[in-house]
This record gives structure tokens, sequence and C-alpha cells, in this order.
């Protein structure tokens, strides 16, 4: 390809919304552009570099043994209202012109199931069918390029099994895809323990990308042993510091006081030893109190999984009904609704709201002056200990790049996706959901590979595996030479821009950095002279002379 026939508008400067590495280099380098927000258009290289990840993807997927199909964007509302989530509020809904809803989804789980319904038989399963779509966001606050979007690609695949057992494998094949697709990538990740959300289901696993911009934060144990996303993450904290054991709960004055920390200044005691309420109500009104240690802040993703479906901050009127107090002094002593306490709770005495306005209660512990659900409710902290080996705790930005979902029959039994059995009995397909990003994957290449000049991208996704920089002041004859380069490294299977354009030196070796290439080949006025080019490796930035016989050769043995 010649980049004086490519679209390619480089930017000098970063963009001035710009704060993620990626979204400015993807930017500069003519890769993406936005059209509006969280709307983005790939560009020529952007849509090669995108390309590559696709091929990727598919020959992995179709290694074990997953099916390429295409399914529509635009669904029926009905489906998504059989499985309940058309409630979602990222979800895009409209109407057509006869007045029949329809949504954007931002996952195909439903339209897959109303497909599965032509499985019969045990005789048909597994199945592994897969695509890629456009996918649809109702994102509030879209920002950093292609890290949170309102309109992306994602390959989307979805298993169906006979039983959970069945599930368990076809899970584990695409995990081990999943590290393929992404060892290939060439970019450094973790997969952990995630929350489902909204996917549903019993069990997930992210893969999370470190980097310097992302929404995910990776939490790992300085000695290797544990990571999780911190949406699930558990960690030790350090042991409260408690005052003298109390036979019975007190009851204290606590005029003004709305925080913990004012609390605890009032009280002269740590923080830790107190507890913290959150009062919460299920979709059909029950009000539910959260509790967790007064120092730690609690996860809503964890109680929602506790609670096993949605929830609400409960309003004024639902918390002084069920506690007869305002928030702040609410506790979990003498009352009726249920009570779930954070795991650091079931030992030792803590201060706790009393259930009446300007008022806590010294010395509550639970067992003895309440009876509460324990679970890990807690968001884990920096420098916690690991749950694992008591090392310390580490946080790290990330990209989420991969999810995969063991789902169950949270889709089959709602849509009545069923088959039959050896013995004819009537049962729900048990599916697996599995999803890949090639823009976030993108994201995270530059995020991991880049310097102060530009991107350095991975050989195996980058628009093209080595440039050829001819330098046009050099005469016909270089030019004629880089050509001649062009040819020879295309005949030994590599893919090469030339750079052929009618600009200053500087100005194309700057574009090249930019652009990140693997290998830049650069024709001068010096080739002439002594029959060598300058090969520079863009990871690195190592550079030698090296003789344009037998430079097709030299590069391919350093790709």
């Amino acid at each position: 390809m010649r980049a004086s026939q490519l679209f390619l508008p480089t930017l000098r400067e970063d963009p001035g919304d710009a704060d993620a590495v990626s979204h400015k280099l993807l930017v500069r380098g003519g890769f993406i552009r936005q059209v509006s927000a969280g709307i983005w258009t790939f560009l020529p290289l952007g849509w090669r570099v995108h390309e590559n990840v696709v091929q990727i993807v598919r020959e992995e997927m179709n290694a074990i043994g997953g099916q390429e199909m295409l399914m529509p964007v635009l669904t029926p509302a009905e489906l998504w209202q059989k499985t309940g989530r058309y409630a979602i509020p990222e979800l895009f809904k409209f109407a057509d012109r006869a007045g029949r809803p329809l949504v954007l989804p931002m996952t195909h789980e439903e339209t897959v199931t109303f497909h599965a319904r032509e499985i019969s038989s045990y005789r048909q399963l597994p199945q592994i069918l897969y695509h890629f779509q456009t996918k649809d966001r109702d994102e509030p606050r879209p920002r950093g390029g292609l890290l949170r979007v309102r309109e992306f690609i994602m390959k989307d695949a979805y298993s169906f099994d006979r039983d959970e057992e069945g599930l368990e494998k076809s899970f584990r094949l695409h995990e081990g895809a999943y590290n393929r697709i992404f060892e290939r990538c060439g970019l450094e990740y973790y997969a952990v323990q995630a929350e489902s959300g909204m996917m549903g289901g019993s069990e997930s696993a992210d893969f999370l990308a470190p980097a310097g911009s992302g929404e995910n934060t990776l939490v790992t144990c300085e000695r290797g042993d544990y990571a999780a996303d911190l949406e699930i993450a558990r960690g030790v904290p350090r042991a409260p510091e408690f005052p003298p054991r109390l036979d019975a709960p007190e009851e204290v004055e606590t005029p003004g006081v709305t925080t913990i920390e004012g609390l605890a200044d009032l009280l002269g005691i740590d923080a830790a030893a107190t507890s913290k309420a959150m009062p919460v109500a299920r979709p059909d009104g029950t009000v539910v109190l959260g509790l967790v240690r007064g120092d730690d802040r609690l996860d809503e993703g964890k109680l929602a999984g506790v609670l096993e479906g949605g929830f609400r901050p409960a309003n004024d009127e639902e918390v002084r009904a069920a506690f007869g107090a305002s928030g702040g002094s609410l506790g979990p002593v003498g009352v009726s609704v249920e009570v779930i306490a954070d795991e650091t709770l079931r030992e030792g005495q803590f201060v706790a709201g009393a259930n009446r306005d300007g008022f806590h209660l010294r010395g509550v512990e639970a067992g003895r002056d309440y009876e509460p659900r324990f679970a890990d409710l807690r968001e884990a902290t920096e420098g916690d200990a690991c749950p694992k080996c008591g090392g310390r705790l580490i946080f790290q930005t990330a990209i989420e790049i991969g999810h995969i979902f063991k789902l169950g029959t949270f889709y089959s039994e709602p849509l009545e996706a069923t088959f039959l059995d050896e013995t004819g009995s009537e049962r729900p397909l048990v599916m697996g959901s599995y999803g890949i990003g090639p823009g976030r994957i993108m994201a995270a290449a530059v995020e991991q590979h880049h310097d102060e000049h530009g991107i350095a991208w991975p050989r195996s996704i980058a628009p093209y595996e080595a440039e050829v920089v001819a330098i046009g002041a050099a005469g016909p004859e270089a030019v004629a030479t880089a050509e001649r380069i062009v040819d020879e490294l295309e005949a030994a299977g590599v893919s090469v821009l030339l750079d052929d354009r009618d600009m200053r030196p500087g100005e194309k070796f700057a574009d090249a950095d930019l652009l990140g290439c693997p290998v830049r080949v650069t024709v001068g006025k010096k080739t002439l002279e002594d029959g060598r080019a300058d090969v520079l490796v863009r990871a690195g930035r190592a550079e030698e002379r090296v003789a344009v016989d037998g430079l097709a050769t030299h590069v391919r043995k350093l790709l």
C-alpha cells in the first residue's frame, strides 16, 4: 500500500478531550475518528488492526468447534421482556412506524436462544455458535476513546449443553481459546473471577489487561497467587482496636453525628470498631439492611449477588417505617427486617446505630444481639491482606478485554428453549456466553505498547508489518530502490506500507513512529552510496544498517 493513496489524516497534537493514551494515539495516528459522544468510525488503518484481531479470534473460535453466523441488530422487545432484561436502563428501546417495540441489543443472548429452540434432541448437543456484530449501549458517560462507547463490535459466542457437566467443558474450552487469543495479540492479561451482573448465571471470569486507563480495577497479590476484579475481590482488612467488652449494648447520645469519622472522634474509638448500615429495598418493596464495618465501603454488586436480584436504596418513608429513625442512626438491633452482615462483623463488638435519632449503641455483638446472614459485602481496599497467603493486595487500572459466563438456564427457561433427553423428558438447554471486544483489544495493545513517540504494535495485529520510508529528496533512484524492497518484502509474505508521500523526512519519521509498524526501513541518499538501508525495530528502537540485497530475509527474521 502506498501512503500517498491512503486516507491517513494524522495529527500532531492530542485531541483536547482525551485522557487515555490509547484515545490520544489512535486519534492522532488516523486510526479512528469520533462522530459523536461514544460513537466512532474506524478509518482504513484502524480497520486493518481491528480485522487482524477479528481473524485471530475467528481462528481460535473455529479451533474449538465454534460455528460462525450473523444475527441481526434489530431485535423484537418481546424477547427481552420475556427474560426480564427489558428494564435495563442502558438498553436502547424504540418503536417502528407500526408501534411495535424494538431494541438495539448490547448482547445477543435472547436472539441466539430464540434460534436454539430448533435444537430438539440431546443428539444435537453440544453446540457453539458465534458471530461478530454491532452492539449498542445507551452509555450515560462515554469516554476514553474505544474504552467506554455507545456502539461497538463484539464477538459473542454461545454454548448449548445438556447439563452442568457439559457447560463446564464448554466454559473451559472458551477459557483456553481466550488465553490463546490474548497471547497471540501480544497482551499482558489476567483471567480473574468476576461478577455476572446483568448477564445472569452462576459463574463468570473476566480477562483484564493492565493499562494506564480503563474501567476496571485489577486486584493482585504481591506474591502472585491471587487475582480478581475489584467487583468480586476479597481482602482481609487490619484487625480493629476494640474498646473493653460489654455484657449488653449500651445506648450513647451522639447528637448531630452523621458520619463514621464524626462518630469515631466523638467516642474516641477506632473507626474499624463501628458498623455502617445501608438500607435497601427489593423490587417488591421488602426492606433489607446491609451492614459493613465502619471503615469499609459496601460493594453494591456483592450485595446484589447475595440478594439474587436487583435492589434500590430504601427511601425516607421506608427507612422510617422499618427502623423508626432516619439515616445516620440505623442499626441491626431490634429490627424485623433481614440483616445481611459482612464477614468482618462475625467477631467482636461494634458501635451501631440505635434506631433512634441522635443515639448509637456500644458493644453490639452479632449472634447475641442480632441474627444476621453473613456474606462478603465489603469492597476490598489496596493494602488488604491476600485471602490466600496474607501478602499485600495491589490495585491496577485495567481494561476488560473479554468476559465469559456460565448462564445455566437463565435464558432457556423463559424463552422455552428445550430438548428431549434419552428418556424422552423435556429439559431446558444449559447455556454459556462468551464475549470479546476487538476495539478494546486495540486500546489495550496501545496502552501496553507505546512510548513518547507513538504506538509500537505487536506484529500480529499491526496495520502493516513493515513500513518502508522513501526519502524523495534522494532522487528517483532511491524511490525505485524502496519500491524494489517493498516488492521483495511482499514476496516474502510481509505486509508493507510504502511512504512515498512528498513530505520532509522528519515528518515521515514522525508519522512512522506514530503509526507503530513493527519494522521501519529507510531508503535515502546513503543507500545509493553503500547499498544499505536503515532498519529500525519500533519496539525498543534498535536500529542497524542492513544490505539491500537480502534485506527482506533479515526483516522476516526480525518479525
